[in-house]
């Protein structure tokens, strides 16, 4: 244990020890301590909420923003007690009652690297790797982070330093490498409600004899992930270790990328990037190809949806991001191939995990009512990977891809892949159901993503899985009055009630033009 503190010479106690107590609070991936204004480490080291304290325990430490608890009455926590959040217990490992001690942390030094960036300065190698690793140890605050994104948003990265991010969040975290000369990987920049291709491209790729390790995502302001619409089906939480068994098995997986520790200083600041709604250019680059360059892919097929709604709303900011990806990939030893798609309106029909994992196993299982449109673009994405990575002439990938799905290739390596990660299930679907109907006939229009997929969320998704919207009328769909154009999912009445104010307050959420 750490002997910064001194002991009292009449009880033999630490005077500025704490016992440890676990709160169960989610503060997601920030570190979180909890004291009582009365704590009397609180009151001597003069903490106030938001500070940034030093938490020590036998010869580790973490540092972790201080929330005080000034409740009259407030039980749950006692004066000679630190609370700690889930994120903080788990960095903590050790049990309630534990010592800790709580100090104040030395000042971030690598952060005067952000403020010479805020005027105008750029950043060296060195300099980035200094705040990544900071970054990595929880040193920076969230307003400390968020001045970090700021300062590189808005195009003021130039390519050497989007290079130098990328290689520094990759030191950061584990890196994967595979005994086969060719690995391939499929990525998209998201914005599109459904658009769940993944889980039908690697069972198709990977059907095929490539190999595919794909690590995805989880949701943070969208109503699903890849990673979430997966473990509706199958477990998705593997370590290093068991997705290798996985990926030499079947050659390849769909796993939650958080499991395995690739990138991990990208999930720290998406965290703080997705609120702020700053999708700097760079910061996007660099989270792309770290997390491929780390997964140990050889080439790499980047999906840019644009669209008015989506995330990239024009082609020449398309363009944009396409150059600057295929460049640092490159440099990075990775080969990057980006195809600009429509992302004007949403793909398939579910929005939320289990509604978008029924829309991919009936693409994988050839039902005669899968989406047409998520079965076209997954075979679209999955043809352009195979010619990207030398498996079928240009041209003639989306017919290979077609014909592995047609004839149940694709299907039987996902039940494998599935089986291999622990087991296949069905998506279970929130019973509670309202239908939303068309006031007006004519035909539909224009689709607001966002707003779609903000009443997705509201219903709960996607820490509800079986919560979302099912949608009956897509884009150029004629429609007549009173017919359904789409259904709210909820797991509770409440969150039901919540999710259709909000759809009943909006317009347009589907634009239906008269005929």
């Amino acid at each position: 244990m750490s002997t910064f503190a001194p002991t009292n010479p009449d009880t033999g106690t630490d005077p500025y020890a704490l016992k440890a107590r676990r709160l169960g609070i989610d503060t997601y991936q920030e570190f979180v301590v909890y004291l009582r204004a009365d704590s009397h480490v609180c009151k001597s080291e003069g903490f106030e909420s938001l500070s940034r304290v030093e938490l020590h325990w036998d010869d580790k430490h973490l540092v972790a923003t201080l929330n005080v608890v000034t409740v009259d009455g407030f039980d749950a926590l006692a004066p000679d007690e630190a609370g700690l959040s889930e994120t903080a217990w788990r960095a903590f490992g050790g049990r309630d009652g534990d010592a800790v001690r709580l100090a104040h942390p030395a000042p971030v030094g690598s952060f005067a690297h952000v403020r010479a960036k805020i005027f105008g300065h750029a950043f060296a190698d060195e300099a980035l790797r200094e705040i990544i690793a900071d970054i990595r140890e929880g040193h920076y605050s969230t307003v400390e982070m968020a001045a970090f994104l700021t300062a590189c948003a808005g195009n003021r990265m130039n390519a050497d330093e989007t290079v130098a991010l990328t290689r520094a969040m990759v030191a950061e975290g584990a890196r994967l490498h595979w005994l086969q000369r060719q690995v391939v990987d499929k990525h998209c920049v998201g914005g599109v409600p459904g658009n769940r291709t993944t889980l039908i491209l690697v069972p198709i790729v990977a059907a095929l004899g490539l190999t595919i390790p794909k690590t995805s995502s989880r949701a943070i302001t969208s109503p699903s992930g890849t990673a979430d619409t997966m473990e509706t089906l199958a477990p998705v939480s593997l370590d290093a270790a068991a997705m290798r068994k996985v990926v030499e098995a079947e050659g390849g997986c769909i796993v939650w990328g958080g499991g395995v520790n690739l990138s991990p200083v990208d999930d720290i600041l998406i965290r703080v990037e997705r609120p702020l709604d700053l999708d700097g250019e760079a910061q996007m680059v660099a989270s792309v190809i770290s997390k491929k360059v780390a997964a140990g892919s050889t080439h790499a097929l980047i999906d840019i949806p644009i669209g008015p709604t989506a995330k990239i709303r024009s082609e020449i900011a398309g363009h944009t991001l396409a150059a600057r990806l295929i460049e640092v990939g490159r440099t990075l030893g990775l080969e990057v191939d980006v195809i600009l798609t429509d992302g004007s309106h949403p793909v398939g029909r579910g929005i939320g995990p289990a509604l978008e994992a029924r829309d991919v196993l009936a693409v994988l299982r050839n039902e005669a009512q899968a989406p047409a449109d998520l079965r076209e673009r997954a075979l679209l994405l999955a043809g352009r990977l195979l010619e990207h990575a030398g498996h079928a002439a240009a041209g003639h990938g989306a017919a290979l891809a077609r014909t592995v799905l047609d004839d149940g290739r694709a299907w039987r390596k996902f039940g494998a892949i599935a089986h291999a990660q622990g087991g296949l299930r069905e998506p279970a679907i929130a019973h509670r159901r309202h239908v939303i109907v068309a006031e007006t006939a004519g035909t539909v229009a224009r689709i607001d993503n966002r707003r779609l997929a903000r009443i997705a969320k509201l219903a709960g998704a996607p820490r509800a899985p079986g919560a979302g919207v099912d949608l009956f009328a897509p884009a150029g769909a004629r429609v007549s009055v009173g017919q359904p154009l789409y259904a709210v999912h909820a797991e509770s009445p409440g969150e039901l009630a919540y999710a259709l104010d909000y759809a009943r307050s909006q317009n347009n959420v589907l634009e239906i033009a008269p005929e």
